[in-house]
């Protein structure tokens, strides 16, 4: 009996063995044979196409086109602090804009430096000189003496979302070097705090510090764009954070708007409509009070920018645009962002002519009508936006400002010096007989400054600094034209 009671054990035995060591070994080398067959296969048909190699070679010559073009940028100077002034150094990128050896970068790289070094992609070092800056978008131009350079191909063509983009420049010190990534989208905002007009290429190419000021250029190694911020959130300063997905680059539209005249005069001349507008989302129960606002909220189901203000007699009054009037597009662009609807006049020319395509409300019918208005822009006058400072100024005696150049100072038998120009004093005044006509303003709070618009931005953002601190002034450095310099501290409100 115990004989037939072990057989049946014995056999269950065997059977364990075979399920727990057998099976395995047979599963296991039936996977090898089938992943060695696909290897196989694989390498079969790597060896019959050259997609890859193509695509390869496709980017070494983006890189071979694009690189010599590229320049790391090494800038030093001197910043007010709270205990006096502090040195600093930045590090950066730029590109060659043309063989006159003007290079193109961001201005928050360069500026304040009181010396710049550019290193070209052949290992030259070389001295660059600022030829301005424009504040407003963060767009600088130098130029060194350099010969054989290249200087970069250039494209006005809008990117599309999904395109191949190549980023280019030394972040982290890690010089001329490149990254890939699509365009992830155009058009964005992103609250940065150093830039007035924003309207960025959206990109996921690795952009990280050291990046700023280097092209963005598209599949042909044409550059449509400059790097500039890394997104970490809204209201962030330029080239703060490290890369966390999302890289910002100016379009070539406005960069050439911007280049070219700071080339030519050494500051920018922006159009201007006349209007202030805030989002419809952002519209407050009281605003509802006024029925063009309830209507708004009522009837309008979209973004846009609404107009809340009309300079009277502007390009905008006399176009016919009125306050409630929802802004849809800007010549054919959106511009439901009021960032954007300031952007796409900021960075068109006096004289210039943008369609505005608005959403009107009716109220007394409870709806609202789509219609179409062509502003003519004029030259914005810095001043609009500097407000009680501006009107300081001219309580202090500064009767007339202008940005000097070559001819205002030689007209006035001064001597050229970047720097805005005093060119009348108020008899009377506090500074008449002190700051003559001639002498030229050449830094606001330690800022060097190159032109009118730059003096007035300089002041406003020493305004906010200041706001809420007690102290609400700042120090004018001014240039005497017998070559002396003094410091004069106003009060910014």
């Amino acid at each position: 009996m115990k004989v037939h009671t072990l057989v049946p054990a014995a056999v269950v035995a065997v059977a364990a063995v075979l399920v727990l060591v057998v099976t395995p070994r047979i599963v296991r080398e039936s996977t090898h044979a089938r992943v060695e067959a696909e290897m196989v296969a694989a390498k079969s048909r790597l060896s019959k196409t050259t997609v890859l190699e193509e695509l390869n070679q496709a980017t070494r010559d983006i890189a071979s086109v694009v690189e010599p073009s590229v320049v790391s940028l090494h800038a030093t100077g001197l910043q007010a602090a709270r205990s006096g002034t502090r040195s600093f150094t930045t590090a950066g990128s730029g590109w060659v804009y043309d063989i006159d050896g003007h290079i193109v970068t961001n201005a928050h790289v360069v500026d304040g430096a009181s010396r710049i070094e550019a290193q070209l992609s052949t290992g030259q070092i070389v001295q660059a000189e600022l030829i301005g800056l424009d504040l407003k978008t963060d767009i600088a131009v130098l130029r060194i003496g350099s010969e054989d350079l290249t200087p970069a191909q250039r494209s006005l063509d809008i990117p599309t979302q999904g395109d191949m983009v190549f980023a280019f420049g030394s972040p982290f010190e890690f010089r001329f070097s490149m990254s890939a990534g699509i365009v992830s989208g155009i058009g964005r905002t992103a609250g940065l705090s150093d830039v007035d007009y924003e309207n960025f290429i959206q990109v996921d190419a690795a952009i990280n510090p050291g990046n700023s000021g280097g092209p963005l250029t598209d599949v042909y190694g044409r550059v449509i764009g400059m790097n500039t911020a890394i997104a970490t959130g809204r209201g962030n300063s330029l080239g703060q954070g490290q890369f966390g997905g999302i890289g910002l680059a100016i379009p070539m539209d406005i960069i050439e708007f911007v280049v070219a005249q700071l080339i030519e005069k050494g500051e920018v001349e922006k159009g201007f409509s006349g209007i202030a507008v805030q989002p419809v989302a952002a519209i407050i129960p009281p605003q509802m009070r006024d029925p063009l606002f309830r209507c708004i909220v009522e009837r309008y189901e979209a973004a846009g920018s609404v107009i809340t203000r009309i300079v009277p007699d502007s390009p905008a009054d006399r176009a016919g645009l009125r306050i409630g009037d929802v802004i849809v597009s800007i010549d054919g662009t959106r511009a439901t962002e009021p960032e954007r609807v300031y952007s796409l006049i900021g960075t068109r020319a006096p004289g210039q002519a943008l369609q505005f395509e608005v959403w009107r409300p009716v109220p007394e019918e409870n709806r609202g009508e789509t219609l179409q208005f062509d502003v003519l822009l004029v030259k914005r006058d810095p001043r609009i936006e500097a407000g009680a400072i501006a009107e300081t100024l001219r309580n202090f005696g500064f009767e007339r400002l202008v940005t000097a150049t070559k001819e205002a100072c030689g007209a006035r038998g001064a001597a050229f010096r970047r720097g805005v120009l005093v060119d009348a004093i108020t008899l009377k005044s506090q500074f008449d007989g002190v700051i003559p006509p001639g002498a030229v303003i050449t830094a606001v709070g330690g800022h060097a400054i190159g032109s009118v618009e730059e003096f007035y931005v300089r002041l406003g953002r020493s305004y906010e600094m200041h706001r809420g601190l007690g102290r609400m002034s700042t120090v004018l450095t001014v240039a005497f034209p017998d070559g002396t310099q003094s410091d004069f501290e106003i009060p910014l409100r």
